[in-house]
């Protein structure tokens, strides 16, 4: 891996100012003030959750208050839990609303419907470890995942959930070794780039996208664009950790560097009409 560690650093660090506010139908005495708190972009919305918890627990119904009911919205949407926060934000927050981002936080009525419930940390950590198994099946045919101890595994998910950098990326740089020579003047790099390709309604599709094009370059984010537009719509831009990636940046190296802890590139696509 041909780590540029300020930008690892730059992505790790990225934060999200948010005030949270009770659901007025859901408190038992008097509205509470709302709860000011700095988001890290890389968390999901279940880590976070107890130090919120903790803020409005005297306002409300005991036995309201099982982790596993905890939901929240964004103006009436509800907030997949199995998405990253800062993915959340890029899709839900506009630009001209300001900061910080507001959110409503729901202790009942739980919509089943539309969110996966995550009643504890482990199952999140499941849900966390089955995408970096999928994500190197993509890129090493499942190798090195496979390979780890039980040890990497928790190292990795804790330096997530302790927000610690040096633990994380000790054990993640393995899943990120990439390229190597093949004698012919290329490199042999991912077999495929883990993607999730996001559109406004907060969807996303997976395709097979290929680090190297046909004349054995290394592919870029514009080529990558061409190959997802259709007849009906042009992909023409591309923003991930809040920020729009220029479009002859190899995806490689979009992988290697801005990739989320679960080792997918979460990308929001910005599409225009054809």
């Amino acid at each position: 891996m041909a780590t540029d560690r300020e930008v690892l650093r730059i992505v790790w660090d990225g934060q999200i100012p948010a005030v949270i506010h009770a659901d007025p139908e859901e408190v038992d005495i008097q509205q509470p003030e709302d709860f000011y708190l700095i988001f890290p972009r890389l968390s999901y919305l279940p880590l976070v959750s107890d130090k919120v918890k903790k803020y409005f627990q005297k306002y409300v119904n005991n036995q309201q208050l099982d982790a596993g009911n905890i939901w929240f919205d964004y103006n009436g949407t509800p907030l997949k839990l199995h998405y990253p926060i800062g993915v959340l934000y890029d899709l839900t927050h506009r630009e001209d609303e300001g900061l910080p981002w507001r959110l409503t936080i729901h202790f009942t009525k739980f919509p089943e419907d539309v969110l996966v419930k995550f009643s504890t940390k482990d199952i999140l950590e499941s849900h966390f470890l089955s995408c970096l198994k999928e994500a190197d099946v993509l890129k090493h045919r499942g190798q090195i995942i496979s390979a780890m101890t039980k040890k990497d595994h928790n190292q990795l998910w804790l330096g997530l959930v302790n927000d610690k950098f040096d633990q994380f990326w000790a054990v993640n740089r393995r899943l990120m070794e990439s390229c190597s020579s093949n004698g012919n003047g290329s490199d042999e790099c991912f077999k495929h780039i883990p993607v999730r390709l996001y559109n406004e309604d907060g969807t996303f599709t997976q395709k097979l996208i290929s680090p190297i094009n046909e004349t054995g370059q290394r592919r870029t984010l514009h080529e990558m664009l061409e190959e997802i537009s259709n007849t009906d719509k042009q992909a023409v831009a591309v923003r991930t950790h809040g920020v729009f990636v220029h479009e002859e940046t190899p995806i490689q190296w979009m992988s290697e560097h801005l990739s989320y802890p679960d080792n997918f590139l979460h990308l929001h696509i910005i599409y225009k009409e054809i």
